[in-house]
């Protein structure tokens, strides 16, 4: 990757943590209160919720250009979403492998190739998770193997169908729609295989 442009560095002061109090902990996530002064030297409370897994996201391309899509209903949200395959991984583990996993057991493919295009903050004025994206390729389809709290749908569309359905707003998990756009930005960029991306595009 290029070096960053001189505009990127920091400026002003960061935030000052003065104290702590844990509040909340459970396998998954904790929540932290915050006792901190502002970057502007106000006092304030901070609320954290810090996160024990990596959140895992394989966009799957197969060599016709389409992609694979499960769908699920979603506690907190309450409602039904269609999403690449996602998933946590723990932080003291290969994303790498929790990659896999999820791809195995979600949408029951395993992956000759893998390509890490993204990692990302996720909510970050109010979290520490962090987000890595892989795109998977060589596909080949192996028994499903999903957790026993999920019952999965899987569509295998058009890529192009996926990234219209993104921007529409019918896909409206954020590393869906980041994925997709990578993958069409890459693709567009000759930064995939020149088949590949043709298949993409249409």
């Amino acid at each position: 990757m290029s070096q960053k442009p001189a505009w990127l560095r920091p400026h002003g002061s960061p935030w000052k943590r003065l104290s702590e109090r844990p509040i909340y902990d459970n396998p998954w996530i904790s929540v932290t209160e915050h006792q901190a002064l502002a970057p502007t030297g106000k006092p304030a409370t901070y609320g954290v919720v810090s996160f024990k897994n990596y959140a895992m996201a394989v966009l799957p391309l197969f060599d016709d250009g389409s992609t694979l899509l499960v769908g699920q209903h979603r506690f907190a949200h309450r409602d039904y979403s269609w999403e690449i395959p996602e998933g946590g991984g723990p932080i003291d583990q290969d994303p790498l492998e929790s990659a896999r996993r999820e791809l195995r057991e979600e949408a029951g493919l395993e992956a000759a190739q893998w390509l890490p295009v993204m990692k990302v903050q996720l909510s970050n004025a109010i979290t520490d998770e962090i987000a890595i994206g892989y795109i998977a390729t060589g596909l080949t389809p192996v028994p499903a193997d999903p957790d026993e709290t999920e019952e999965l749908a899987l569509a295998r569309v058009p890529f192009r169908e996926a990234l219209e359905a993104a921007l529409a707003g019918h896909l409206p998990d954020v590393l869906t729609v980041a994925m997709l756009l990578r993958a069409y930005h890459m693709a567009r960029e000759r930064a995939l295989p020149d088949a590949l991306a043709r298949a993409m595009l249409g």
